[in-house]
């Protein structure tokens, strides 16, 4: 079965969800509409030179050469290369003019698609793949510019340029307009109606396979060291070829629909003008028409069959563009899971962090990741969750800190609900630091204002000083100016840790949420960075998911979570004198690394 089966119904759009989409287009397209109908204009122009052209020529041979008039030739002559002229001209200004509107529409489709994006929680990048949200910005809106930039400029031009055609022809003879339409009209009618069905679906599977390619590509570049690592390259390689081949045989099949389609337009002409010739010498020689109006004829042809193949070429592109529409609208109306109140208040700058009763399951599941946990972290303490695999801290880190909202239940500081306090107050009151510090292109001191944009060099400064590393990163050639190059390859990973450590120290939060920021760095490099670690943790909240025993210990409380539920609470030593879950942890972390610490884990 041919590609075009991987089409969803969503991609399906009806007459009526086009119409939608283009009327909300329009009012997006709001800033530009002067500049629209200029274009719109300026195409008007264009369609009446191109029928111009054979009005010109009916009148030099009839009213010049067979009339033996000099000037009325001349005249013919004259306005012939006028109309040529001026529609050249016309031409060029509006393709100048709908561009500009066109890549202004496109700009600020784009800017609103990433901020929405930008806005999203956790939840949603949990439910669609990064290479499908690409191929939506890249792919879907390369969509939209193919209508744009040329597109709705020959929509337009050839509807006028049919519609201005067959007034002309009926004007000069009705009897030979009747001729053509009733030989022709009906075969075009058919293959435009079956043209226009296969190719939208082969034009849409055409852009689905190139988001499932984009996405296969996307991945194979961010997991090129696992892939390398375990020896991937062939598979991947087999992956890449089969979504590519399948891109291929989707191109193929929409070529195909094309071609016999475009046959069929060109066979019409061919025909249509045989039948003009033959039927219009018959009627010249009765003395029906004039000689110059079958000449006319066979030039306007041209101008009906011309836009009859871009009308249904065109509808293609429009009905493409406004399924890849349709899903970018879907993206900017999605409301992200975790949203700003409309009346949201400021955070207090210290309080009470606790969860009352909270139940969550994330999308797609059916077992809750917590369920019923209630727990309160009083201003100062450290409180570190521990548990096995899959048991739920992670889950509760990421409730705590308002990257995801419970199900049931939910989350206060200071006795506000985390619903009701705005994201910005939220953010400076409670830092996440995970695993593995992601670092952006750029320098370290860009890397450390991503946690504040507006801080100064003075302030970076203080913050990496605040965690005593400054010296370190002064000793690099280029200091904080060093470049990380992507994912900051150029630094190491306890590097990387740190500068995550100096972005939270920027912030200078209540809550530190750490999902054990040491857990994957070599012994030499953990050192350094439990030092940072304890001189940010002073004075603050800290909620640190635990994988060593060390970590542990120097908390002032720990809670077992097991199966989604709050187990056991208390200090190290009454957990071990209980005898329980945590007794059990603590002995097999001492006796997998008797000298110090656990072994590493995640959760």
């Amino acid at each position: 079965m041919w590609a075009g089966a991987a089409v969803t119904d969503e991609d399906r759009l009806d007459r009526e969800e086009t119409s939608r989409v283009l009327r909300r287009s329009l009012q997006f397209a709001a800033p530009y509409r002067r500049t629209i109908w200029w274009a719109i204009a300026l195409v008007s122009i264009g369609a009446v030179c191109t029928v111009g052209g054979p009005v010109f020529v009916k009148l030099g041979l009839d009213q010049g050469i067979n009339a033996q008039s000099a000037g009325t030739l001349n005249l013919a002559v004259v306005g012939y290369i006028a109309t040529v002229v001026i529609g050249y001209v016309v031409g060029r200004m509006q393709y100048v003019a709908i561009n500009r509107a066109g890549e202004g529409f496109l700009r600020d489709l784009r800017v609103t698609v990433f901020d929405r994006l930008q806005a999203q929680s956790m939840a949603f990048f949990d439910r669609n793949k990064t290479g499908v949200l690409v191929s939506r910005m890249t792919a879907d809106v390369e969509s939209m510019g193919e209508l744009i930039q040329w597109g709705l400029l020959q929509f337009i031009a050839a509807g006028l340029l049919l519609v201005m055609t067959l007034i002309l022809m009926t004007a000069m003879s009705w009897e030979l307009t009747l001729v053509v339409v009733v030989f022709v009209a009906p075969i075009l009618g058919v293959a435009s109606v079956r043209f226009q069905r296969q190719s939208n679906l082969a034009y849409l599977d055409v852009r689905e396979r190139v988001g499932q390619n984009l996405s296969n590509l996307q991945e194979s570049f961010t997991g090129v060291r696992v892939i390398q690592a375990y020896a991937r390259e062939e598979e991947q390689e087999r992956r890449f070829h089969e979504s590519n081949r399948a891109l291929y045989r989707s191109h193929l099949h929409s070529v195909k629909v094309s071609t016999w389609y475009f046959g069929v337009v060109e066979w019409s002409g061919i025909v249509s003008i045989a039948i003009v010739v033959g039927v219009g010498g018959w009627l010249v020689h009765r003395g029906s028409v004039a000689f110059g109006t079958v000449a006319a004829f066979v030039l306007l042809l041209a101008n009906l069959f011309d836009p009859v193949q871009q009308l249904s070429q065109l509808y293609n592109t429009v009905q493409s563009a406004a399924a890849a529409l349709h899903k970018l609208y879907g993206l900017i109306d999605t409301v992200p899971d975790v949203a700003e109140h409309p009346k949201a208040v400021e955070l207090p700058a210290r309080g009470v962090l606790a969860a009352h009763h909270i139940t969550f399951t994330y999308d797609g599941t059916e077992r809750p990741a917590l369920h019923d946990l209630s727990i309160t972290v009083q201003p100062g303490e450290r409180l570190a969750l521990v548990g096995p695999t899959g048991a739920g801290k992670s889950t509760l880190a990421k409730l705590l800190s308002r990257l995801y909202d419970p199900t049931t239940g939910h989350i206060t500081f200071d006795d506000i609900d985390l619903r009701l306090a705005s994201l910005s107050s939220l953010r400076e009151r409670v830092v996440v630091v995970p695993q593995e510090g992601f670092l952006f292109g750029g320098t370290i001191r860009d890397n450390i204002r991503i946690a504040r944009s507006g801080a100064t060099d003075t302030e970076v400064e203080a913050a990496l000083n605040a965690i005593g590393v400054l010296e370190r990163f002064a000793e690099f050639p280029d200091g904080l100016d060093t470049e990380v190059r992507e994912r900051g390859s150029r630094l190491s990973a306890g590097e990387r840790q740190l500068v995550s450590l100096a972005r939270a120290a920027l912030i200078d939060p209540a809550v530190l949420v750490l999902d054990e920021a040491t857990s994957n760095l070599d012994p030499g490099t953990e050192a350094i960075v439990e030092k940072a670690l304890e001189r940010l943790m002073g004075g603050r909240t800290v909620i640190v998911v635990a994988h060593r025993l060390s970590t542990v210990r120097r908390a002032d409380r720990i809670v077992v979570i097991d199966h989604a539920r709050m187990v056991e609470a208390g200090t190290h030593e009454q957990l071990v004198a209980l005898g329980g879950r945590y007794a059990s942890l603590a002995e097999a972390w001492a006796k997998s690394q008797p000298a110090a610490e656990g072994a590493a884990g995640s959760t």
